[in-house]
């Protein structure tokens, strides 16, 4: 579903539209039609921290018709340092409501679907329906497995992305075409052995630069245009400024995407990563 006044004009662009992607159109790669399907296609966002910030704000300003923001997290001045689609007046707001606000100000023909509140196995399913990529933008395990597993049921493909200190990592999974996030890790690691951000740290740029990331494969997804990283595994030294690239291949014994599947619908992922319930979705 396209954004407002996404389906008049020159070849379904409004004059205005034509004009503001306009160095879109001129890559070869992309064009009008690319343009087009940019228009017309759709991504969720889930969490609107250090990742879904810089990913979403690029998809807004790339032209996405229709965007979705899923956070359950209020903003706090401890985000501000990397939380780019948020300011000091929006402390106290909820994120979802402060981003839309950001997103509309860039550019308002877009359609922002706001959805306040935690992503969990009760609405997951339904959701993803709605869109034709889902965004990763999150910061613990449990809702990672818990989109790499609605994902799949419900053939939908997810941009990951990860950061912690001076490092990061993104890749896409693609459902029915290569491995997903559970042949990477099969199972989480045990709880306290993986620090989160708030324990650990993180340089604001760094989920710039893989939130960015995240945006250019949806928009990849959406057009057809070049190479994801279905497949691989992109990894980020901040400290020595190096990427890095690891082969990843489907697990046929995969408990959701292998030859025999064991995982038939959503699970409690947070019993299944050992975590409390109440751990935010965002950087």
């Amino acid at each position: 579903m396209a954004g407002k006044g996404a389906v008049d004009g020159y070849g379904g662009l409004t004059p205005e539209q034509m004009r503001r992607y306009s160095r879109h159109m001129l890559l070869a790669e992309i064009g009008l039609s690319g343009q087009k399907k940019i228009a017309r296609g759709s991504a969720l966002v889930v969490g609107t921290g250090a990742l879904g910030s810089p990913a979403a704000y690029y998809l807004a300003a790339a032209g996405v018709g229709r965007l979705g923001l899923i956070d359950g997290d209020r903003v706090d001045l401890s985000n501000l340092g990397r939380q780019i689609l948020h300011a000091t007046p929006d402390i106290g707001r909820p994120k979802v409501e402060s981003a839309a606000e950001k997103l509309h100000r860039l550019n308002p023909g877009l359609e922002v679907a706001a959805h306040e509140g935690r992503l969990d196995s009760s609405n997951a399913l339904d959701l993803f329906r709605r869109y034709d990529v889902i965004v990763d933008a999150t910061d613990n395990f449990a809702t990672r497995y818990l989109i790499n597993d609605a994902c799949v049921l419900t053939g939908r493909p997810f941009v990951h992305g990860s950061v912690l200190r001076f490092d990061g990592q993104a890749s896409t999974f693609i459902p029915g075409s290569g491995p997903c996030y559970r042949c990477l890790y099969p199972d989480p690691p045990a709880p306290g052995t993986v620090p989160s951000c708030q324990e650990a740290g993180v340089l604001g740029p760094v989920p710039g630069i893989i939130g960015t990331i995240q945006a250019l494969e949806v928009l990849k997804l959406l057009t057809g245009a070049g190479r994801t990283l279905a497949g691989r595994l992109l990894l980020f030294d901040g400290l020595a400024l190096r990427f890095d690239e690891v082969r990843l291949r489907r697990d046929p014994g995969c408990a959701i995407c292998g030859d025999h599947p064991i995982i038939k619908g959503l699970i409690d992922y947070d019993e299944f990563c050992g975590l409390a319930a109440d751990r935010g979705p965002d950087a």
